[in-house]
C-alpha cells in the first residue's frame, strides 16, 4: 500500500498541488462574483504574488512564511490602488478595464531585466509542500464560509442583487466592492507565490488572457451560490487535461466550449443546492 501511494504521489504530486493552488483561484474569484464585480484581474494578481515572492526568496533569501504573505499583500496593495477608479465600472466595461490591467501587468513583467523577461524566472526553490497547500486552503474556506454568513456577506449578496436598492439601503457599496476586490487579489496572491515554489519556473505567459478565463471558467463551471461550487470547477478544469491527454492542444477550446454550454444550460453551475432542493422535493411528491 506505501509503495502504491509513493508511485502515486511521485507521478501525480504536482497535479495534486495545481488543484489545490487553482481551487484558490477559483475561490478568490468568487468573492468578487459574489459582490457582482466581474473582474479578470485574478491572473494578473496571481502573477504579482508569484513574481514578488519568487524575487524575495531568490535575491534576499527570506523565508518561506515571510515571501507567502507579502505575495498576497503586494497584489491587495495594487488592488487598492487601482479599485478606485476601475470599480466604478461595471458588468462587461469592469472585465474589459481588468483584462486590460492585466496585459499591462504582463507586458511590463515581459519588459523587466529583474524578472528574467520573456524567459522568466528559473532556480526558484521547491518550499511548496503538500500541507502548505491544505492548510492555507481549509483556512481560505472557513474565512470565506464565515464571511459570507456575516454582516459583510449580507451587504455583498444585496449589492450582487441590485446596487442601487444596496445603495438605498445605507450601504456602503464602493467600500464593500474594494474590499471584496482586495481580498480576491489576496488570495490570488497567495496561490501564485505557492505556485511559484513548487513549479521551480515561472514565465509571463502564464499569467495572461488564457489564464484569467480558466479561473473564471473554474467558478462559473462549479456555481458560485455556495464554496463547493469553485472547489469543483477548479478540480473539473484541472483534471481535464490530464483525462482528456489527446485532446491537449485544443485545452482553450474545450474549456470555452465548457463555459458556453453552462452557460446556456446551467446557468447557475453544476452545484446548485436551488436545483437540487427542487428535484428532491418533486422525487419526494411522485413517491407520495
Amino acid at each position: 500500500m506505501m509503495e502504491w501511494f509513493n508511485d502515486f504521489w511521485s507521478t501525480y504530486s504536482t497535479l495534486v498541488f495545481s488543484v489545490g493552488v487553482h481551487a484558490l483561484l477559483a475561490l478568490s474569484i468568487w468573492l468578487t462574483l459574489s459582490c457582482g464585480l466581474l473582474s479578470l484581474a485574478n491572473a494578473a494578481f496571481m502573477g504579482i504574488g508569484a513574481y514578488v515572492s519568487a524575487l524575495l526568496t531568490l535575491q534576499l533569501g527570506w523565508s518561506f512564511p515571510l515571501v507567502l504573505l507579502t505575495g498576497g499583500i503586494a497584489p491587495a496593495v495594487v488592488a487598492l490602488l487601482i479599485g478606485a477608479p476601475v470599480l466604478r465600472l461595471s458588468g462587461v466595461y469592469l472585465a474589459m478595464a481588468t483584462l486590460a490591467f492585466g496585459e499591462v501587468v504582463r507586458i511590463t513583467v515581459l519588459n523587466l531585466e529583474i524578472t528574467g523577461g520573456p524567459e522568466g524566472l528559473n532556480g526558484i526553490p521547491l518550499e511548496t509542500e503538500g500541507w502548505h497547500i491544505a492548510a492555507l486552503l481549509a483556512l481560505t474556506i472557513y474565512g470565506l464560509a464565515r464571511l459570507r454568513r456575516s454582516k459583510v456577506g449580507r451587504a455583498f449578496e444585496a449589492i450582487k442583487e441590485d446596487e442601487v436598492a444596496a445603495r438605498l439601503m445605507g450601504i456602503n457599496v464602493d467600500r464593500y466592492k474594494l474590499l471584496a476586490f482586495t481580498l480576491g487579489s489576496f488570495i490570488a496572491g497567495v496561490a501564485g507565490a505557492l505556485n511559484a515554489h513548487f513549479t521551480f519556473f515561472i514565465s509571463p505567459r502564464e499569467y495572461g488572457f488564457e489564464a484569467a478565463v480558466d479561473i473564471l471558467t473554474m467558478a462559473v463551471l462549479g456555481g458560485i451560490s455556495s464554496l463547493i461550487g469553485p472547489l469543483l470547477g477548479s478540480s473539473i478544469i484541472t483534471l481535464l487535461p490530464e483525462l482528456l491527454r489527446s485532446l491537449h492542444d485544443y485545452r482553450s477550446f474545450v474549456n470555452g466550449a465548457v463555459l458556453v454550454l453552462v452557460v446556456l444550460f446551467l446557468p447557475k453551475g453544476l452545484w446548485d443546492p436551488r436545483r437540487f432542493r427542487k428535484w428532491f422535493g418533486k422525487a419526494k411528491g411522485a413517491e407520495a
